[in-house]
């Protein structure tokens, strides 16, 4: 389900990352939101499926329907209809009800006007009257800024509950989100844990694959909690050089249960990649 979120800056200046060199400039420069709208389902990350639940090859024809008709409603843009596969009542792990996931959806819609959403079964089970779906949605778009055009790609793993055909809960498993800008944006290497302990410090690299030659790089890397204020909110990041060719820190997860996403910016005369990743802060 979600999105490149609205960077606090302020999480990363107040020690969620440890420099792990000094800083040799800075300059700030707002990040936008990309509210990808992924809560619709939702990184290709490696999920373990409950041990009684059936493959995708045993689907009945119900739910993939569902999902054939939910990837076409949003490669329409049609927010009504996709929001009539789901409950009045409809809640997610992220803090989202009915009303702000459509005010989500409209608002990614209306900066995207080239989107195609793809979305996989990877698991399903039956209880009763409750139909639990594993799925992984693949997202990539354009949007045109000030005649620059970024394009994005994202991987988002979720769960969700469906009651007669409404989809009544969700849980955002895992996701992974890009956006570049320019003709030659970095390629990134970003490596960031799937999950971690309360309290446990964790690395966060960003590298760059290609050389850098006499070329200047700067970007940084930040930690946000997700929440549903999270997805409509913008601010301002700090920017500083990269001689090293990436972004290395350490982090400290929070002493709290929940998700946070880990974001890293790099620029170079190229262009500018982002890049977004959900962190689970587990037990």
């Amino acid at each position: 389900m979600t999105n490149f979120p609205k960077i606090q800056p302020q999480s990363f200046q107040k020690g969620s990352f440890v420099e792990m060199r000094p800083s040799l400039s800075r300059r700030t420069i707002p990040l936008f939101s990309i509210l990808l709208g992924v809560v619709m389902w939702g990184t290709g990350a490696a999920i373990s499926l409950p041990a009684d639940a059936e493959t995708p090859e045993t689907a009945p024809a119900n739910i993939t329907n569902l999902l054939t008709q939910i990837d076409a409603a949003a490669n329409r843009q049609d927010v009504e209809a996709v929001m009539g596969f789901y409950s009045p009542n409809f809640t997610n792990s992220d803090g989202l009800n009915h009303q702000t996931l459509k005010e989500v959806l409209t608002s990614f819609w209306d900066q995207y006007s080239q989107l195609n959403y793809r979305t996989e079964l990877q698991s399903w089970q039956q209880n009763g009257n409750t139909l639990t779906t594993t799925t992984v949605t693949e997202i990539t778009g354009t949007k045109t800024l000030k005649n620059r055009e970024f394009s994005l790609t994202a991987t988002l793993t979720s769960q969700q509950q469906i009651e007669a055909d409404k989809i009544v809960q969700q849980e955002i498993l895992a996701e992974k989100n890009q956006l570049t800008l320019g003709k030659q944006p970095p390629t990134v290497v970003f490596n960031v844990p799937e999950a971690v302990k309360i309290g446990q410090e964790y690395a966060v690299d960003a590298i760059v694959q290609e050389p850098l030659n006499n070329e200047i790089l700067i970007g940084t890397a930040i930690t946000q909690p997700v929440t549903a204020k999270a997805y409509t909110q913008s601010e301002l990041l700090q920017l500083e050089f990269l001689p090293s060719g990436g972004v290395f820190k350490v982090g400290q997860a929070p002493n709290t249960l929940g998700d946070n996403w880990v974001s890293a910016i790099l620029m170079r005369q190229g262009g500018v990649t982002l890049v977004t990743q959900r962190l689970r802060i587990v037990k």
